[in-house]
């Protein structure tokens, strides 16, 4: 369901009889590993007693900030970028810098031959972040590796979350749907080189992603957070665009702070909100082509997709695809549309 839905002017999905089997492209393939893993053996014995979370603290007081990665274990970009920062810590003029990496066991798992089965253990960790499952009496290694973290994430001015995506996209923000996050977000897409685009929804479906923690989704509240999708899994492009982003949020902590914003050249930041999850109904669900995430269709009514019987159809003009997964399974969120909207 849309809340944007008196903007709507075309269903998304119909029922058509009798397709033909030419309209169905054929199955993507997994994206090949051109980045190969970091060697995070560094990280089991760390300055905070716990396996994968490293502080660094200035003489002066100042805001709490955390980057955390690996919260899949096979996104392992962000690996990289905190092992770089923990041999080459960054000089502090005031607060405290913590670094996660979240889910060490699932990436240890991790190989070349099966990409995609070190994403988590046993649940996705980046799904268990509300209040209801933290306080819960369930458990399962995301959560309890969840639990053991969260007391660095509570106490997070700012945070920043580093991730990748599977299927090509273009980089950008996400953003949970309240102003001072969404201002963060906006203040690093508006620093000259970072991608520009910052998206905001909801919540994802699957459960509380990390940066809708309350600290940072809860209508009042001081902490500020925002989850960046540097690109396609396993790239280099991708590492670099995370570094690039890491460089900015640093050099800038006290301006995003209280402010909202980075010093240096500026570039104009464009907002977008989800309006819409698709999800498959069928073992078939297929695109009529390769979209890249980002992509903008002009036109509503535009079909994008077929899904057993159903074709999907974009249900406004200048409806933009939001990582569009090209393998979804039966039940799997296929694609997210989004809108651009005023700030």
């Amino acid at each position: 369901m849309s809340c944007k839905a008196g903007l709507r002017h075309h269903p998304i999905r119909l029922r058509k009889a009798g397709l033909s089997e030419e309209l169905f492209p054929q199955r993507a393939s997994i994206p090949s590993v051109v980045l190969l893993p970091p060697d995070l053996s560094a990280w089991s014995v760390t300055n905070t007693d716990v396996p994968g979370v490293i502080t660094f603290e200035a003489h002066a007081p100042g805001p709490d900030f955390v980057i955390t990665g690996l919260l899949h274990g096979n996104e392992f970009a962000s690996g990289h970028v905190l092992e770089r920062l923990r041999r080459t810590p960054p000089i502090l003029t005031s607060g405290r810098l913590t670094l996660i990496l979240a889910n060490l066991e699932a990436f240890k798992c991790f190989h070349v031959r099966q990409p995609l089965a070190a994403r988590y253990l046993e649940e996705d960790m980046n799904r268990v972040w509300s209040t209801h499952r933290l306080r819960g009496s369930e458990t399962s290694h995301e959560l309890r590796r969840a639990r053991e973290i969260e007391p660095f994430i509570r106490r997070a001015d700012l945070l920043l979350d580093l991730h990748s995506t599977l299927w090509p996209s273009e980089p950008f923000f996400i953003a949970p749907h309240v102003k001072r996050s969404v201002d963060f977000a906006a203040g690093l897409a508006s620093a000259e080189g970072l991608p520009s685009a910052v998206v905001s929804d909801l919540g994802h479906q699957g459960g509380a992603r990390l940066i809708e923690y309350d600290r940072f989704a809860a209508t009042v509240g001081a902490g500020r957070g925002c989850l960046l999708e540097a690109g396609q899994h396993w790239l280099p492009e991708t590492l670099q665009i995370m570094e690039q982003t890491v460089e900015v949020f640093l050099q800038n902590i006290e301006g995003l702070h209280l402010h909202a914003q980075t010093g240096g050249p500026q570039q104009a930041a464009h907002s977008f909100f989800v309006t819409d999850n698709v999800v498959a109904r069928s073992a078939d669900f297929a695109f009529t082509q390769l979209w890249e995430g980002g992509t903008t269709i002009p036109h509503a009514g535009t079909v994008i997709a077929h899904d057993g019987r159903d074709v999907i159809c974009t249900p406004y003009d200048d409806c933009i695809l939001i990582v569009p997964n090209h393998r979804p399974r039966f039940g799997q969120l296929a694609v997210r549309l989004a809108r651009r909207t005023a700030w």
